[in-house]
């Protein structure tokens, strides 16, 4: 951020920069202290921006249209979390452009001439799902008026005479909001917020009225905007809030097609709220467009002014409407009774906070945090859905009673109803638990509470640390999910990697939204369970580099165990729509939908159960390689056993033997490679064991082969016979596939069928492109092959007639004995060389089995006698491998010795 422009760097391309330029920038990110009254201000540098730099470049300029009568309205457009509440509402001492244009209003007013009279109305909507006939009862609905505009019929504009009443009723609104979330089951980020205050001038003198409206508006998350069609979700994002995004976007691109001088509209000023960090790269870019598109926009504002008499028409009107009622003051008395009971309430609150333990809601948006208070007086206090308890709670997952807090003998214990849950700091607890002071109360799916204990036990600790994310973090922590099992610190700095933040990140930020899926699962009995994992949480490519990791979702159904894999965004837009399938469950409507519309669905799928890495490197030396190794899943946990061989051949397919071997692979560059993959068998199969009518393939991709290669679909039997073979031909080979072979692992993968599977393919290549090889090639293809496989062998043969010709120019050159005096005993010493290599290497492979087995056993959990007898074997096991790689490095020893002493024997008689 710089003056008014702003530079955003791509992460996976650090060179590649964007800037934009607005009218203005600002950067609040970091560069601050807190002052003495809590209010975030520079450490320094002129580069941060606090509010109040905010509202004196764009509150005064609202305020400023205000007075002036010109309508004006104020978005705050970004990504969740991203700080666009904080700019438009503020936390705690730091104040956003409401609340201080507000009481800035209220100031002015009081200094203003007495020849005027001045009017203020305060209204506030929360819009979730696009749908406001939830928010009351009986309904509200949005119309049209020529004078006005769109208006909601039915929304409460409230006359405010101080900047105190709108703070109150601010605070009001904050709670009506925090208890429509639970009960709707949506968090703020999905809804969007309208604050509208009303400004009215009255001019005794000239006759005349100024009406001004500033709309403030705080939009839903923008990256519900993102489509998830790249995930190959069959439901489209659906979500209402995303439609709503959508459409607005679209309204500003029609705006800038057309010519405005036609076009009297209402000044308009936007916030686009971006996030710095790397892993937001997409929504920080697609932000920044979106605002550069509106900054086009430009329009011709007008003063909303009316003569008196229209004035004194209004006035007869709400009059008549005033003398219908009670008449008289009968509404100014019962606004005087809502004030009274107002400032009642908050004297009680206050007196109760100083006596009773109570339960502060922490919520997902810290503007809706610390809003309610749930006191514990003493005795029993039943929590639950059901209007008898002393505590109603709606939240997803909450029974009718389902906890009871007891206050007794200076202490506060928990004990959760039958078939209820409920967690303390992270863990759940099924029976009678005392709290302490600042422990983290979570009931049902998600309603999250900070336990504030009895007067005696607080102290002046900082709350703010315990918010959303620590309540997660906490309950991840207490299923043993951290950084550091994701690997998150490298062993050079300590430092953590930025990656493996963002996928923890996801993982707190996913766990109440699955929690909450569950729940709606078991109330629509819908019979899926749905579970968090890692995707490459152990896993590595071909060369042995970890593979980027990512959260995704296990989706099983409970009755028939199919099993499905969901990305992070097809679970997301998901959610989105099982939320407003069960709000039409909540209100008591049909909720039967058809199977291709229903968001818990999906057609049967093939499931990536784990892989296994074979080394490619005995076959750049013409070695056969013999493995069994172990098929790991994502958590690196042992999902089967694939037994594997990989053989060097000739190009009718006869296995090569010890003679064959090559001292360097680069002797193979330029000639025709030959070598099988020969699957055997798969060992001990856990897909296949846990439930009956599933099946298993195992598929492979060598080198550029532009498709992967599968195995024959096997059922139902846990140790599957596979013994398919597939022959494959390099007839020219390039230093890069004898680099592949040296460097790189065939990645076998072992796939889970659920009565479907992958096709069988075969294929061979030439000059590292490959070609089908089934039955039914054209005749033409076959024709052109063999052309090609006859040029080779040309070749080959011109190769070998060079050779000769050389050989016979030596000949000239060296007496024939002393010819073979010299070649005969050097070509014996390579080859026992190549032999003993051979016999070293097939060794190590015996060493490298023996490891495994060691890395992969696991001791046994409770059975200390069990423990005892696994500890002698794994010593035993130890040793063995000690011994067998004592015996191994000996052997090489020896043998090369051997090699050595002859060759000196050789060069010494041949001297003499």
């Amino acid at each position: 951020m710089n003056s008014n422009s702003t530079s955003i760097y791509d992460p996976r391309n650090p060179g590649h920069m964007k800037t934009f330029t607005f009218d203005l920038a600002y950067w609040s990110h970091s560069g601050f202290l807190k002052d003495k009254n809590g209010m975030l201000v520079s450490a320094g540098s002129n580069s941060y921006a606090g509010q109040r730099e905010v509202f004196r470049d764009l509150g005064e300029g609202v305020l400023e249209n205000a007075w002036q009568g010109y309508n004006a309205t104020l978005l705050a457009y970004g990504q969740t979390g991203s700080g666009k509440s904080y700019s438009m509402i503020g936390y705690g001492a730091n104040r956003g452009i409401v609340p201080v244009v507000c009481e800035e209003l209220f100031k002015a007013i009081q200094n203003q001439e007495k020849n005027k009279q001045y009017q203020v109305g305060l209204a506030q909507i929360v819009i979730y799902y696009q749908d406001l006939s939830r928010l009351k009862p009986g309904g509200l609905k949005i119309r049209e008026d020529q004078q006005q505009g769109f208006y909601v019929d039915g929304l409460k504009l409230v006359p405010c005479d101080n900047y105190a009443q709108i703070e109150r009723l601010m605070e009001q609104g904050n709670k009506m909001r925090t208890t429509a979330t639970t009960i709707m089951n949506a968090t703020s980020s999905r809804s969007h917020m309208v604050i509208t205050i009303q400004f009215k001038q009255i001019f005794l003198d000239e006759a005349i009225t100024k009406q001004s409206v500033i709309n403030l508006v705080d939009l839903a998350g923008s990256e519900r905007q993102k489509s998830s069609g790249s995930e190959k979700d069959r439901l489209k994002e659906g979500t209402r809030v995303n439609l709503s995004l959508t459409t607005l976007g679209n309204v500003i691109r029609y705006f800038l097609k057309i010519p405005f001088c036609k076009l009297t509209l209402f000044m308009c000023l936007q916030i686009a709220a971006v996030s710095p960090a790397d892993i937001c790269y997409e929504e920080t870019l697609s932000t920044l467009r979106y605002a550069e598109r509106t900054k086009k926009i430009r329009n011709k504002a007008v003063v909303n002014t009316s003569p008196t008499e229209k004035l004194i028409r209004e006035l007869k009107a709400e009059n008549n409407k005033l003398l219908s009622r009670l008449a008289g003051l009968g509404n100014m008395g019962t606004l005087v009774a809502d004030e009274t009971r107002m400032y009642f309430s908050i004297n009680i609150e206050r007196r109760m906070m100083e006596t009773f333990p109570y339960l502060l809601n922490i919520n997902e948006d810290p503007q809706l945090s610390w809003v309610l208070k749930h006191f514990i007086q003493d005795g029993s206090c039943d929590v639950g859905q059901s209007t008898s308890n002393a505590i109603i709670l709606r939240g997803l997952g909450i029974l009718d009673k389902h906890a009871t807090f007891t206050n007794a003998d200076g202490k506060v214990t928990l004990t959760p109803g039958d078939k209820c849950k409920a967690f303390v700091n992270g863990v759940l607890i099924t029976g009678k638990t005392k709290l302490q002071h600042l422990d983290r109360v979570i009931l049902g799916s998600n309603s999250a509470f900070l336990y504030v204990g009895l007067p005696a036990e607080r102290t002046d600790e900082d709350l703010s640390r315990y918010d959303y994310d620590f309540f997660q973090s906490e309950l991840a922590a207490a299923e043993g999910f951290s950084t550091d099992k994701l690997g998150a610190a490298s062993s050079k700095d300590s430092r953590a990697d930025p990656s493996i933040l963002a996928v923890f990140h996801d993982y707190i930020k996913l766990m109440p939204l699955v929690a909450e899926v569950n729940q709606m699962s078991e109330e629509l009995k819908k019979d899926f369970t749905f579970e968090l994992k890692v995707k490459n949480l152990a896993a590595s490519d071909s060369r042995g580099y970890d593979l980027q990791k990512e959260i995704i979702v296990k989706v099983t159904h409970v009755t028939t165990n199919q099993v499905w894999i969901w990305s992070k965004a097809k679970f997301i837009n998901r959610k989105f729509l099982m939320e407003e399938l069960y709000q039409r469950f909540r209100e008591g409507e049909d909720t039967h939908v058809n199977q291709d519309s229903d968001p818990f669905w999906d057609p049967v799928e093939v499931v990536h159960l784990g892989s296994a890495h074979v080394w490619l490197q005995s076959l750049a030396y013409c070695l056969q390689l013999e493995e069994q190794t172990e098929l790991l899943n994502s958590e690196g946990l042992e999902e089967a056993v694939v037994v594997i061989n990989l053989s060097p051949c000739s190009r009718d397919g006869r296995i090569l033997g010890e003679d064959d071997m090559v001292i360097d692979p680069l002797e193979l560059l330029g000639r025709r490679v030959d070598f099988q993959i020969h699957i055997v068998e798969c060992l001990g199969v856990k897909w296949l064991r846990d439930a009956a009518g599933r099946g298993i393939q195992i598929g492979y991709r060598v080198y550029d082969l532009p498709r992967s290669l599968y195995t024959k679909p096997v059922w139902k039997n846990v140790n599957p016979k596979i013994e398919e073979t597939v022959h494959f031909s390099a007839l020219n080979a390039s230093y890069e596939f004898l680099n592949y072979l040296q460097k790189s692992a065939l990645i076998v993968d072992l796939w889970g069928l659920q009565g479907i599977s992958f096709h069988d393919f075969h294929f061979i290549f030439h000059n590292t492109k490959l070609f089908d090889t089934a039955n039914h090639m054209s005749e033409l293809y076959q024709k052109l092959l063999h052309m090609e496989e006859e040029t080779e062998l040309l070749r080959e043969i011109n190769r070998a007639l060079r050779e000769e010709n050389l050989l016979l120019k030596d000949k000239l050159k060296w007496d024939t004995s002393h010819h073979e005096s010299q070649c005969l005993p050097r070509t014996s010493c390579d080859a026992e060389f190549a032999k003993a290599l051979k016999i070293f290497y097939q060794n190590m492979n015996v060493v490298r089995q023996q490891f495994l087995q060691l890395k992969h056993s696991k001791p046994p959990e409770d059975n200390l006698q069990v423990l005892h007898l696994f500890t002698e074997r794994q010593s035993q096991l130890l040793n063995d491998l000690g011994k067998q790689f004592e015996s191994t490095i000996c052997k090489l020893k020896s043998d090369v010795a051997v090699i050595v002493k002859k060759k000196q024997e050789f060069i010494a008689y041949s001297r003499s």
